[in-house]
């Protein structure tokens, strides 16, 4: 059997290959690395980090104390679960991994709990229960899909995320998140890639030559400008691995004409916190509010990242001044508007090769932006084809909820999650996939490669770029079109010398 359909095998062989060593040291055998994991009385710091939560954030109690009075598992997120329909594996199946944090919460949390596990001893939290969920919640890419079939309205996302927290308490965390975010927080460069300054502003200054070249316009990176309409923010890895990206981006705004600049003091945009800490959300989504204050810019704009939006969008009003915070927009929303009111000019058709789009879930389950960016295609493009299911609906990349940024799981990523994603856009036969997100541009390219699927990943803005109409710049730059007229006298003696 072909290993990457081999999801058991593939599961399996993703274990095996971790150091026998580390797993020991561990205590915990995980597929991802752990950095300073708890090795003795889990149980214990486990439920005081829950009750910690509880007390901090009441919401979450609010939500448990529901959730436990209408859990039902029925099974029917299963049906759209990937992973469960990649696996077949039981534990897979979202109310399953939902209950083990609602047994915890009504065994150590609800006063029958307290009274009935005291007298019998039954439901005990014990280091395999952790282990297991250790296991399960980072299986799971925390897509949400399966919140459109459950029957109660429980959110097994939010369960998810929540486990995640506690367990992240413990110090039982990927890695990956978690020196990424330290990077960002407290580290010299300030961004999760640890990419330098310098070499950030080198690199944007080179962009700015190849935009020149390639369209014959001056379109500028603008740096810490103060006043702008838009502070941005894109994923970091925008400005080493996306550059086409950010060239659509520098054009849209070259053609709107509205102000924009970019922090040197804070210009990343991602947050791993939305993955696995309310903490580190809040400590990210602050640091962008910052910088954007600082700049004295009018609104936060976040680049083509799916959860880094999704974080500003609902953490920036949560964290950050409830009715007060600064308005936060994503690119494409901004592309979007600019076109409609004929601010930013496309040339239709402009694009032959056939074309997809690939809905990322933290902006599309929540039914946030949808249809903008469908609009903008259908204008540029000449041949749009949709996957099955789509919008809402859609299939995650099997890298979404943290889980690409952890390498040592790619195997998993893209021979079991990422299955159902890669033959879906193999079906449409399309050379181009419109992947708006960072998070899953990653995930899709090592997903192309390891499914073999002849289909190129490209952001939106990378088509923009090419669909612009450059003559309307022009025109503002006093730049013409026309070739200059040949010298007369040099015409003359042209003519004479021949």
């Amino acid at each position: 059997m072909d290993p990457l359909v081999d999801a058991e095998g593939i599961a399996k062989a993703t274990k095996n290959a971790r150091p026998a060593q580390l797993r020991k040291e561990q205590r915990l055998d995980v597929r991802f690395h752990i950095e300073h994991p708890a090795t003795t009385d889990r149980p214990r710091k486990f439920l005081e980090a829950f009750a910690a939560i509880l007390r901090h954030n009441p919401s979450y109690g609010l939500a448990l104390d529901h959730y436990i009075r209408v859990q039902a598992k029925c099974g029917r997120c299963s049906t759209q679960c990937m992973l469960y329909q990649a696996t077949g594996d039981p534990k897979d199946v979202p109310c399953e991994r939902s209950g083990m944090i609602l047994d915890i919460y009504r065994r150590y949390f609800t006063l029958g709990g307290r009274i009935w596990g005291g007298l019998t001893g039954q439901g005990d939290l014990t280091d395999e229960t952790l282990q297991e969920m250790a296991e399960s919640v980072w299986n799971c890419t925390a897509c949400r899909k399966c919140t459109l079939e459950c029957p109660s309205g429980i959110d097994h996302g939010l369960l998810t995320h929540l486990s995640r927290y506690i367990l992240s308490e413990i110090d039982i965390a990927p890695r990956a998140l978690v020196v990424s975010t330290r990077e960002q927080l407290e580290g010299k460069t300030g961004n999760t890639s640890g990419f330098p300054l310098p070499a950030i502003i080198d690199g944007l200054e080179f962009l700015e030559d190849d935009m020149e070249e390639e369209q014959g316009v001056k379109m500028k990176f603008p740096l810490d400008v103060e006043g702008a309409d838009y502070v941005f923010f894109p994923a970091v890895s925008d400005f080493m691995m996306e550059a086409e990206t950010l060239m659509g981006n520098a054009a849209v705004f070259a053609a709107t004409g509205d102000s924009w600049t970019i922090g040197k003091q804070c210009h990343d945009g991602i947050n791993y916190g939305l993955f696995y800490s309310d903490r580190v959300w809040d400590r990210v989504v602050s640091k962008v509010d910052a910088e954007t204050r600082r700049l004295k810019g009018k609104a936060i704009m976040i680049g083509e990242c799916g959860h880094a939006s999704r974080s500003a969008k609902f953490g920036i009003p949560m964290f950050c001044g409830g009715k007060d915070a600064l308005p936060v927009i994503n690119c494409m929303e901004y592309a979007y508007e600019s076109w409609k009111n004929g601010k930013l000019k496309l040339i239709p058709g402009s694009i032959e090769e056939r074309v997809t789009y690939h809905d990322p879930c933290n902006i599309s389950r929540v039914k946030w932006i949808i249809e903008q960016p469908r609009e903008l295609l259908k204008y540029i493009c000449k041949d749009y084809v949709e996957m099955t299911p789509n919008r809402e609906e859609n299939i995650c990349c099997g890298g979404g909820g943290g889980t690409v940024s952890i390498d040592e799981v790619r195997p998993y990523r893209t021979g079991v999650a990422g299955k159902a994603k890669a033959e879906q856009i193999r079906a449409t036969g399309a050379k181009y996939c419109v992947a708006p997100c960072a998070n899953c541009k990653k995930q899709l390219k090592e997903l192309m490669e390891d499914q073999k699927v002849d289909c190129e990943i490209v952001g939106l803005h990378d088509l923009l770029y090419k669909a612009i109409d450059y003559s309307v710049i022009k025109e503002r730059q006093g730049i013409s079109d026309q070739a200059p007229e040949p010298d007369a006298e040099a015409a003359a003696s042209e003519a004479a010398s021949t």
